[in-house]
């Protein structure tokens, strides 16, 4: 079993996540899912909040979350979810499904948490079909040669970790999404909340997709 335990963390974030939700991060949520159909992958699903936001044209989500009591948040969310979703224990760097399972893949606040970026997004791109999505909403580092950006680095380095659970700000997920050898089809760099300098308020929205195979006709 991959189940890690978090519980202060856990305990935290059921209650952060829904003040985010509300101060806008649900909009975003809706946002990341639009147009999805198919079998979809959810990486760390935590306590469920986005699965009230998936559209009718999803036949299934697989959400994966090692933590336990996020993940039983989570299972009690699937019940109300408006389509069908299985919680499952996992972790990101092994995920529980087979080569090529889904149509697209979903990360929502994941990817700065991951131990391992590159093998998280290696295990992304090998259970999505050739021309598969991969839909994220990170926060990530900010632009370098700022007081933001070497703030992050400090925090990274010293405590920002330790408090949230392996959480990291100063991380250039872009890049590591095409480093996995996807294309970037759509992207969208923004603040939230919008006026603030938080390490953690540098965000990014996208659409990726695994290419189709080349070679002779």
């Amino acid at each position: 079993m991959a189940t890690v335990s978090h519980p202060v963390f856990a305990r935290v974030y059921e209650r952060l996540s829904v003040a985010m939700d509300r101060a806008g991060t649900a909009a975003f949520r809706r946002d990341l899912v639009a147009g999805l159909s198919g079998r979809v992958i959810e990486i760390g699903a935590g306590n469920g909040r986005m699965f009230a936001h998936y559209p009718p044209g999803v036949t299934q989500v697989l959400a994966v979350e090692p933590e336990r009591r996020l993940r039983a948040a989570a299972e009690r969310a699937a019940s109300a979810a408006p389509v069908p979703v299985t919680v499952v224990d996992g972790l990101a760097e092994a995920l529980p499904a087979g080569d090529g399972e889904f149509d697209a893949a979903v990360v929502a606040l994941v990817l700065c948490t991951v131990p391992d970026q590159a093998s998280a997004l290696a295990e992304i791109s090998r259970v999505l079909r050739p021309g598969g999505q991969v839909r994220f909403f990170e926060h990530v580092a900010a632009e370098e040669a700022t007081g933001l950006h070497r703030a992050q680095r400090l925090l990274d380095a010293t405590l920002w970790p330790k408090l949230f659970a392996g959480c990291h700000t100063n991380r250039d997920t872009v890049a590591a999404i095409g480093a996995a050898g996807f294309e970037v089809e759509e992207l969208r760099r923004f603040r939230f909340p919008a006026t603030s300098n938080s390490p953690s308020s540098p965000c990014v929205l996208g659409r990726a997709v695994r290419p189709l195979p080349t070679g002779p006709r």
